[in-house]
């Protein structure tokens, strides 16, 4: 069984959040690349959706997330471009994001930059997340709004993807 995501704090402007997947790591490369099988595991929490998952998985390629509350269909997102793509171990990408209805904002000028990194030993991906974020403030207001509980709740999701699979 994957241990929840560990979530350090490397420096006054990153998040590193480790997490394991009993999955090889080109199964974990496509669940984070491919629109469909993100959509099935990145929708949030439960009641949300993600009905535009638009993704060119290149280098300068743009890629377009949001989701939407199916209580009261308020939306928010995130979009930005790959910068680095080394499948099935490495891709770096522009993080911007869209508040849409939420009502909350953060820094919309600089890019959080986010650095995926997949490694595989005996059947099991580990997977890197390093977050880094124009400042400390920007990275304290991402944190507090429970930024790494999602992911987690997310992981836990593409866990159920993988046995499921199996």
């Amino acid at each position: 069984m994957p241990k929840p995501a560990e979530v350090t704090l490397p420096s006054d402007r990153e998040v590193r959040v480790t997490r394991t997947f009993n999955a090889p790591r080109q199964l974990v490369w496509d669940a984070h690349t491919k629109p469909e099988l993100v959509q099935r595991w990145q929708p949030g929490y439960d009641g949300w959706d993600m009905p535009v998952c638009d993704m060119d998985v290149r280098v300068g390629g743009k890629y377009k997330w949001q989701w939407r509350s199916r209580e009261d269909g308020k939306q928010m997102g995130f979009f930005g471009t790959f910068t680095e793509v080394n499948g099935p171990s490495k891709i770096v990408y522009e993080e911007y994001y869209d508040p849409g209805d939420m009502g909350f904002a953060m820094p919309a000028d600089d890019p959080c930059i986010v650095s995926l990194e997949l490694s595989e030993q005996n059947g099991v991906a580990t997977l890197v997340c390093n977050l880094t974020f124009a400042s400390k403030e920007a990275r304290d207001g991402a944190v507090s709004t429970g930024m790494t509980d999602g992911m987690e709740h997310s992981y836990a999701r593409l866990d159920d993807m993988f046995k499921a699979a199996a």
